[in-house]
């Protein structure tokens, strides 16, 4: 693991990073989504990637009613409220 330090104007930035080993076709396909994610590197891909699979799966995980489900109404209650 490297460290990699910027400076941007007067603030610093140290960040950890590592080598990954893919495929050309794997690096070819992550540049073409970078570009149509506006990404400014790789990296930045590959987070958004995680990201989106994450809330794919908070979303089928939370969701599993949604449209099946009507709006609670007062007839649905058990009572008599006369």
């Amino acid at each position: 693991m490297r460290m990699l330090i910027y400076q941007f104007g007067g603030c610093v930035k140290i960040t950890k990073v590592t080598t990954v080993r893919v495929s050309k076709d794997t690096v070819q396909m992550l540049e073409q989504l970078r570009d149509k994610l506006k990404a400014e590197s790789l990296d930045e891909t590959i987070q958004a990637l995680i990201k989106q699979q994450r809330k794919a799966l908070i979303s089928k995980s939370f969701g599993l009613d949604r449209g099946r489900i009507k709006p609670f109404t007062g007839e649905d209650r058990g009572e008599d409220r006369s």
